[in-house]
């Protein structure tokens, strides 16, 4: 269920990572309980929207506000409601950590790093690691899992903290086209469950079209945000992607290919 109250909007605000400007003169609302694609191709800014939320990028100008509050620190309480999962990183089969030890380190910033996790903290990771489907794989090894396993655990972190708003940034990359579709629909249920706002990064436009509330095309600048009928039109896409996009009717949303392949 969204709500017309904005819990995240960028008021003109232009972004730099490393020395670049990778976000310019970027206005956005996000409305509490949106389910958001982001897309655009390589290098467009999506993993800095992200970390612009996060508070790990400020803005040179203009502002970025979180539940009201444009304070720039990582460590502002507000930023506390906020569940992240960056990019999938391999995990070394060797590491000698379970499944629930690796859901826990999602409750280390309300417990403290030098404090021992409650019974409560406890309970939080169980209850997140059954919303993932993985509470029966809580002291397995996590680098004995799957990769689609492994991402549930991931998932199952970012919820044991908690969140308002939760973060997912390439969440389905790396792993085959069944499992893609299981934590596509895994992630659709913890919205409606849980009344979540998402904002989904992916360059997968056909993956999240036909789940997404709305869409938002990027390319260092703001190209488009709305419905995904409305953002997926040819003319609007070839801006980033070139005059090879192809858009074609397909159920309820476009299907698009960029190029030689998919989007």
């Amino acid at each position: 269920m969204t709500t017309n109250e904005d819990v995240i909007r960028f008021d003109r605000a232009t972004i730099h990572y490393r020395d670049r400007v990778a976000l310019h003169d970027i206005t956005l609302g996000i409305r509490a309980g949106e389910f958001i694609g982001i897309i655009g191709p390589n290098g467009s800014g999506k993993t800095t929207l992200l970390k612009a939320i996060l508070g790990l990028v400020p803005p040179v100008s203009g502002s970025v506000r979180v539940f009201d509050c444009a304070c720039e620190r990582l460590r502002c309480e507000h930023r506390a409601r906020i569940g992240y999962l960056p990019q999938k990183d391999l995990v070394d089969p060797h590491f000698p950590i379970t499944v629930a030890e690796a859901v826990m380190m999602g409750r280390y910033s309300s417990i403290g790093l030098f404090r021992y996790p409650g019974k409560a903290d406890r309970a939080i990771v169980s209850e997140a690691l059954t919303a993932v489907n993985m509470v029966a794989e809580a002291g397995t090894p996590l680098g004995e899992l799957s990769g689609g396993q492994q991402q549930r655990v991931m998932i199952a972190r970012a919820l044991a903290q908690r969140p308002e708003v939760l973060l997912l940034d390439e969440p389905t990359t790396g792993i085959d086209t069944p499992t893609q579709h299981a934590i596509m629909e895994l992630i659709r249920r913890l919205h409606r469950d849980l009344r979540l706002t998402i904002l989904f990064v992916t360059h997968d436009i056909n993956l999240i079209s036909r789940v997404a509330d709305r869409l938002i095309l990027l390319n260092t600048r703001l190209f488009a945000a709305g419905p995904p009928s409305d953002v997926l039109r040819r003319d609007t896409l070839a801006q980033v992607y070139g005059k090879d996009i192809v858009v074609t009717d397909h159920g309820a949303a476009p299907y698009v290919i960029v190029g030689d392949h998919h989007a």
